[in-house]
């Protein structure tokens, strides 16, 4: 289906939704669909992408001890999931200064990327990635122009009657200094 095929061109893929809606679920059977030989390496705050493929690194975070050190983010952790080569590069969950890292690492060659964010609906995705890119110190203009570049396709998940489904695909695009999302 136009999933899978989406994986096999590797397509860097935003999934989305609110919570309980299956964005770890539909991304760690979609990274399961990779070709075998490929690395694919994963950041995440607290690992819960588990994902059925022979060559997964997962990368946690760690939080600062009690004396406040010894605390390791998800944008160093990006950082050095660089020099490991990675054929595809995730992060489980965008919430902050990761997303600066993350679309920097997409828009230099890194195809087959992925990763989730928190968003409601496909229409809230722009003004949700504007809020982690100011967190992040990226101006409007700058998280647009990355995102446009980066994103191939935005799949955004809801939970009706307790059923979870692909309610919308969307692409990026951007309008004057702003991101914008299309649905497709």
């Amino acid at each position: 289906g136009l999933l899978g095929e989406a994986v096999a061109a590797r397509k860097n893929l935003l999934v989305t939704g609110a919570g309980g809606t299956g964005k770890t679920t539909l991304l760690a059977a979609l990274l399961g669909e990779a070709p075998e030989r490929e690395r694919i390496v994963v950041i995440e705050d607290v690992a819960e992408l588990q994902v059925s493929h022979p060559h997964v690194v997962t990368l946690e975070a760690r939080q600062a001890n009690l004396e406040g050190t010894g605390r390791v983010g998800l944008d160093a952790l990006l950082r050095e999931a660089l020099r490991m080569r990675p054929d595809r590069l995730v992060v489980g969950e965008c919430r902050g200064a990761e997303l600066r890292e993350l679309l920097a690492a997409l828009n230099t060659g890194h195809d087959g990327g992925a990763g989730t964010l928190h968003a409601n609906s496909l229409a809230d995705v722009p003004a949700r990635l504007e809020a982690l890119g100011s967190i992040a110190g990226l101006s409007a203009d700058a998280v647009a122009r990355q995102t446009v570049s980066a994103f191939d396709l935005v799949l955004h998940l809801e939970r009706v009657g307790g059923k979870r489904r692909l309610a919308q695909l969307g692409g990026f695009e951007q309008r004057g200094d702003r991101l914008a999302i299309e649905a497709l």
